[in-house]
């Protein structure tokens, strides 16, 4: 199985980092901002750079397209996970239009009743919503929720 991961760098990173290790046969892969502040935790794993800023950013948008076209034709993931932020919207589209990926969006912890931008445009690429409070993203099909183990 090969993954990749999108997210932007900082949290978004952080919280897929989490899933690391990845078990044994699992291929993983990452698409990020290449920051300062990230590259030491990318180091081991192949990682593409997106462009930014991408808020709410026609032509960072754009840029990730061709990007996401790139890396996605090199990776040939089986599964794009996702926790955000922008960079992740034309990674799921181009995924599941042109190479049938399943997507996985992992909606942010600091948005407790209602979903972000990012969500709402992936929404109809996405095969699986993970979710971490009770009202994330009430509407959205195939939701799951995830508690914390202590």
């Amino acid at each position: 199985m090969r993954i990749l991961f999108v997210c932007s760098s900082g949290g978004h990173l952080d919280q897929l980092l989490t899933l690391m290790p990845a078990p044994d046969g699992v291929d993983v892969a990452f698409a990020t901002f290449l920051k300062p502040d990230a590259l030491p935790k990318l180091e081991g794993h192949r990682a593409h750079g997106l462009f930014w800023p991408t808020n709410r950013s026609l032509r960072a948008l754009l840029v990730n397209l061709g990007i996401a076209l790139r890396t996605l034709r090199a990776e040939r993931p089986d599964l794009i996970v996702s926790s955000g932020a922008a960079a992740a919207v034309p990674f799921s589209w181009v995924g599941k239009v042109f190479f049938r990926t399943r997507n996985v969006f992992i909606e942010c912890v600091d948005r407790i009743d209602n979903p972000t931008l990012t969500a709402r445009l992936v929404r109809p690429v996405t095969d699986t919503f993970i979710t971490q409070w009770d009202g994330q993203l009430d509407g959205f099909p195939r939701r799951i929720k995830v508690r914390r183990s202590k």
